[in-house]
Parts: structure tokens; sequence; C-alpha cells
């Protein structure tokens, strides 16, 4: 029987060893994956949608919070039993968490694809994960890692404070720390959920043999299981194997193994249109038929309790799919609509010219079908990639939107809510546009269901206040294009390893946050040309961001402040240095 004391420490020594393994599975990820895809050549748009901002996750953990939590548990523990200190420095850290959570299921989506396109991606991978320290795991299951490690810290901090005495001095701070990261934890859970739905899939497409390519995050699979098929001919059962997704039935044979079962895809059967019911044969019981576009099937359970379920699933999943269509349909159509009153002078131009008498197979009417499916394939051949970022738009995790000020084509990740001058409702519009619109009056309403919002936002505010800032300064920001913006950027002295941006004109809303370890501070390089002057930037990974500076002395004391907070250097930070 342990002590109450000798408990509280086998946590934190716990802590401190999963912790070791996990900054060797980060050093995996970033110093071995990363790097050796990166001199194979592969793009670095690729290896940024893959990898996210691992390298700032690995820094933090290797260089900060590792070292910390060594000192304590193996030097200080006897003096000073604690942990909530420690992990509630981690709570400004959350946030490079809740990035790569957000950029997940969009990193799996790009390595599935990579793996099955790209050969030098695939050889690169595939030798890495021959490797004894891969431990015969797959680049996607150590990908995984950072998303599963935010829910684990939630468990021990729970575990530690039901053992924690109510007088301990570390209960305040341990109680603070588990509030900030059981939020982050929601996120990393519904994340792990989605890639437990993955490799199920991979688990499923393997069994077929590679022949159908149902690893995609739109599939699901909801049953599968034996079952016998009965013969139109003669009426014997033959051995068969069902595996039900949300948008198909594949009907498989059963391959002769020795070792693993697999299946050869016989038939495949979309959901939308498919019929299943139960049928009644002289002889033969608990029998029910699938009928879809093409073929019709007569199906035998093994008993009657599962004929009924396989009945149930099936129908429950067409009626899911019908009511999905439909609510799809409809946005379908109102974007259309949408589509057809844009502001797009390139677009109203055409439009003008093909109704006017005389245009080529037009009349006053608005001119002939196939000038009007010319002009819209002209249109959606423009409007193909986001305007900001220029990636590609997709159904699933790229859609496409518009600006409600300027009729740009955009996506999510590059537009901003604002109320227009016209109406009271949030518009979707550009980040050019963001910055350049005036504030609108709120109606009463929008008002007051943002109260709440606007005080979290006010409290932010005076967090990034001067006076509450170890430093502070007004400077223009470069991310991507050619467009410097106009930033407030400050370095809380409540949060001294994260920088913020504020717009000068974003009214409010929540500044931007840049965790500062792993990033590298330095001027431009000679190739690199500019149009303003006293240019440094933050380096890290594949991401740059270039911030210029009023004056040199200024510049100075930036590169200076940001240098030592990269390095974790928390102390003194800001000693010798004023506001300006």
């Amino acid at each position: 029987q342990c002590t109450e004391p000798q408990k509280l420490f086998n946590i934190a020594n716990e802590l401190l060893h999963t912790e070791e393994a996990y900054v060797k599975r980060l050093h995996l990820l970033d110093q071995v994956f990363c790097t050796k895809l990166s001199e194979a050549g592969i793009s670095s748009e690729v290896i940024t949608g893959i990898f996210s901002n691992i390298s700032s996750i690995y820094c933090f953990h290797g260089q900060f919070l590792l070292p910390e939590l060594k000192a304590r548990i193996t030097q200080e523990w006897s003096v000073n039993p604690r942990l909530g200190d420690i992990l509630q420095k981690l709570a400004p850290f959350l946030k490079m968490y809740g990035e790569y959570v957000k950029n997940f299921d969009r990193a799996m989506d790009i390595v599935n694809t990579c793996m099955q396109r790209s050969s030098p991606f695939k050889d690169v991978v595939q030798n890495i994960q021959k490797q004894e320290v891969c431990g015969n795991l797959t680049l996607q299951h150590h990908m995984l890692e950072p998303v599963q490690r935010i829910p684990r810290y939630e468990l021990l901090l729970k575990d530690y404070l039901k053992k924690l005495p109510e007088e301990s001095p570390d209960r305040k701070d341990a109680e603070k720390s588990l509030e900030l990261i059981s939020t982050a934890a929601n996120h990393s859970n519904a994340a792990i959920r989605k890639m437990e739905k993955m490799h199920k899939l991979l688990e499923v497409y393997e069994r077929l043999g590679g022949e159908e390519d149902i690893v995609n995050p739109a599939n699901e699979l909801i049953k599968e299981g034996h079952i016998q098929k009965l013969s139109a001919k003669n009426g014997t059962a033959q051995d068969r194997y069902l595996f039900l997704f949300n948008s198909m039935v594949l009907y498989c044979v059963p391959k002769l193994r020795l070792i693993g079962q697999k299946f050869s895809v016989r038939e495949k059967m979309d959901i939308a249109g498919l019929q299943v019911q139960e049928i009644a044969k002289q002889n033969v019981a608990h029998t029910f038929s699938i009928t879809g576009k093409k073929r019709s099937l007569e199906l035998q359970a093994r008993t009657e309790e599962e004929k009924r379920e396989w009945i149930h699933v099936i129908q429950a999943t067409i009626e899911k799919h019908k009511q999905n269509s439909e609510t799809f349909r409809a946005f379908n159509s109102s974007f259309s609509q949408e589509e057809e009153h844009l502001p797009d002078s390139s677009i109203a131009s055409t439009s003008s010219v093909e109704s006017m008498p005389g245009a080529d197979g037009g009349g006053a009417l608005g001119g002939s079908d196939s000038s009007r499916k010319s002009s819209k394939s002209k249109r959606d051949k423009e409007k193909q990639s986001c305007k900001s970022c220029s990636e590609s738009f997709n159904s699933i995790t790229k859609r496409r939107h518009h600006c409600k000020q300027c009729g740009a084509v955009i996506c999510a990740k590059c537009s901003e809510f604002k109320p227009l001058a016209d109406n009271s409702r949030h518009n979707r519009v550009c980040k050019e546009c963001f910055l350049q619109l005036p504030a609108s009056p709120c109606s009463p309403g929008v008002e007051a269901a943002g109260e709440q919002k606007k005080r979290l936002a006010a409290e932010k505010q005076s967090m990034l206040a001067a006076e509450n800032s170890l430093f502070s300064s007004y400077l223009q920001f470069l991310e991507k294009g050619k467009t410097w913006y106009k930033m407030w950027v400050t370095i809380p002295k409540s949060e001294p390893l994260v920088l913020y941006l504020q717009g000068s004109s974003q009214d409010g809303r929540s500044p931007r946050p840049i965790p500062l370890p792993g990033y590298e501070v330095s001027l431009p390089g000679s190739g690199e040309k500019f149009d303003v002057k006293h240019v440094f930037k933050l380096c890290q990974s594949h991401q740059t961001l270039y911030f210029s500076a009023e004056d040199e002395e200024l510049q100075i004391k930036w590169m200076e402040v940001l240098t030592k907070a990269a390095k974790g250097e928390t102390e003194d930070t800001a000693e010798g240095l004023s506001n300006p």
C-alpha cells in the first residue's frame, strides 16, 4: 500500500516517462519523416499540409516542457512536490495543438493521396516505416500522437487531483491547468474518432486487395458480415460477404487464403436508389433482397434476428442518404442563385454581350442555351481555386464561398465575417475587404447575441494593451501575396512566449496568436526584395512571416525580443526595452 505522497509521485513519474516517449515520437515526425521527404524533393506545400506546425510542438516539448518536468521530478520533488504550476505553462501552447488538430483531416487526406500517386513519397515513407524506431507503425499512426497527447494530459491531471489534498498549495494551479487542457482535449478526441474511422477504411481497403478506392473522409463503414446468396438458377446457397457504407454496398466473394481473410468485389451498389425488403421463400428461412439500379440480390441470413438487423441498418442508411441528398440539393440551389447575382464585372459583361441582339446564336431574350452553357463553363473554370491562397476547391474539405463585398471567390480559411452597411447580419468577406471595411453598427438583436463575445474580446484587448505587454508596437505584416497590413503586435506579460497580431481595424475580434518556440528570427535573404524598409522575418518549418518596422531601432529591438522568446528565455525578456 502506497502512501498518498508516494501515489502523487508515481503519477508525476508516469507523466515524465510518457513525456520522454512522446518527445521521441515528435523527433521522428519532425526530424526524420519531415526532413527525409524534404530531401527527396517533395514540395514544401505538401510537407506543410501534412506536418502543419509540428516543428513548434517538438521544440516546445523537447526544449522547454520536458526539461522542466525532468528537473522538478528528478531533482526538486522532495522540496517542491508540484505539477500544476508547470502544466499551467502549457496552456498558451495549446493553441499550437488547435492548429495541428484542425489540419489533421486534410493531412490524412494528403498522405493517402501521395501514397497512391507519388512513388518518391511512397518510397521514403515505406523505408522509414521499416526502421526499428518506427515500431512497425505507419506514418499515419505516428501523426496521431500529438492529437492523443492532450487527452492523456487530461487523464493524468484528473488522477493527480483525486489524490491531491484539498489544502495543497498546488491544487489551484492544477485545477486551472485541468480546465484549460480539458477544452483542448475535446477537439483532440473528435479528431481521434475520425482517425479511427480512417484506420477502419484502410483495413477494409487492404482486405479488398486495393480493388476499391474507399479511403475517403466522406466514407463511413456502417456494417459488415458474412451472408448467403441464393442462386437464381437452382436456389443453392453460396458464401458471400457484405460491406455496407454510408454511400454504397459492396457485395463480395471470399478468397481462399491460408492467412488473413481477403475478398473480391463482385458488385458495387449505390445507396441512392437502393431498395431492401423481406421476402418469403418456400423451404428457405431468413431471406431478404436488395435491389439496385443494375442488379437484384436474394440473400439469406443465419438467423431471423440477423436478417432483421441487416434490413433495419440498410433501410436506415438509405433514409439518411436521402435526407443528406435533399439538404445538399437545397444548399446547391441557393448557392447557384447566389452565384447568379455576384457583383462580378467579368461575368456581368459576358452575360450582357450574350443577351444583346446580334450576338452569336443569341436573341433579345437572353441568348441560346449553348451560349449560356459556354458562359457557365467559362465562369466555373475561372472559379476552381481560391483567390487568396490559390488552393483548388473540392466539395468536402475546401468549399467555395464568395466575398459579399467584392465578389471574389474564396475558401473558408481566407474569409472573415463582418456586418455590412446594407444589412445587420454577419456577411462572409475576403480578408482584404475585412481589413478595409469600416465598422458597421449592428442591430440590437445582433448586438445582444454577441455581448458575451465582445466582453471576452475586450478582456483580451486589455491583456494586449501596451501597459500589460513585455513589448508592443505597430508593425507592417506580410504572410502571403504582396499586400502589407498594419498590425498591433504584442507579447503579453502573462504569455511571454506568445506573439499576438491584431489588425488595426478588426474592431474587437480575437487577435491571432503565434507561439514563438521553434521560430528563427532573421533579416530577409539577398534574393528577397521589398518596397518597405526595416524588414525582419520569423521562419519555422516551411512558414515565413514578414514584419516591417518604422525605423531601424525598432527593428533591432523586436528582433532581440523575439529571438529570446523563441529560445524560451522569459526572464528579463524586456530588460532595457521600453514600449515605443
